[in-house]
């Protein structure tokens, strides 16, 4: 990370975590130039802290994604994260996101415990948080969530809002009253959008037709352009690197 090149990564969680935590990643725009960029929704709900030219040492943890959203990351900006996935927000976080779908709300600077040091080491602070959130996980959760949330993610979205109820013995009218209340959205919404994530697999390989269930290729291409943007073909194109989660992707 010491040249001039927008920098991202995530690495897994370890086992113990794998509930509530997608991933522990890093961005970081060293250049003395704003990086433009586009985050497209993609399910997760992330913690970050981070320091820039213009900033001190801050956390944020931002909402739930909707819709593309673009972003000039500031010159000398360092982000450290954690992504959480949903049960995290009730069982770690132990708060509702609902208020803030598409936005942020500040924390304090020393929340859990960190600060501006815990920036210079990204291996030390991977520990950190990862120690830190396994001293929050309770001793017994409900199996229904635990299992829904499993099911959403094994399949990537596509099990339906029904087959979910039945496979967990939780109705449909109080999966999605639990939604509204932590996440701020809908079951199918969430599953929409993990969908999307899905595909943008198959469009970092050029593939530009549905290879999930959607009904057809404009309901592909019209999903594709909600929550990016754009349609399939310029996605799958990723100009300057502005989708940054494609570029990602692609180079797996």
């Amino acid at each position: 990370m010491n040249n001039n090149t927008f920098y991202c990564k995530f690495i897994e969680p370890e086992e113990s975590l794998a509930d509530f935590v997608e991933s522990i990643g890093v961005f970081h725009n060293p250049a003395n130039e704003p990086r433009d960029v586009v985050v497209l929704p993609d399910g997760r709900i992330d913690l970050f802290f981070s320091r820039s030219a213009t900033e001190p040492f801050h956390v944020t943890l931002i909402g739930l994604e909707t819709e593309p959203e673009q972003r000039s990351v500031t010159p000398q900006t360092l982000n450290f994260a954690i992504s959480f996935k949903p049960l995290a927000v009730e069982y770690i976080l132990q708060t509702s996101i609902a208020d803030f779908l598409n936005s942020a709300q500040n924390y304090p600077n020393d929340f859990w415990g960190f600060n501006d040091n815990d920036l210079n080491d990204f291996d030390a602070f991977y520990k950190k948080i990862s120690d830190k959130v396994k001293t929050l996980i309770p001793k017994e959760i409900d199996e229904r969530k635990r299992k829904l949330f499993n099911l959403i993610y094994e399949s990537k979205g596509e099990m339906t809002v029904q087959e979910l109820s039945q496979s967990v013995s939780w109705s449909s009218r109080q999966i999605n009253r639990y939604f509204n209340q932590y996440l701020g959205l809908s079951l199918k919404s969430y599953c929409n959008i993990l969908r999307f994530r899905k595909s943008l697999e198959h469009v970092a390989k050029g593939k530009l037709f549905p290879e999930l269930n959607f009904t057809d290729q404009n309901h592909f291409i019209k999903e594709i352009k909600k929550f990016s943007g754009v349609v399939p073909k310029e996605l799958s194109k990723n100009k300057d690197d502005r989708f940054v989660l494609l570029s990602l992707l692609k180079r797996k």
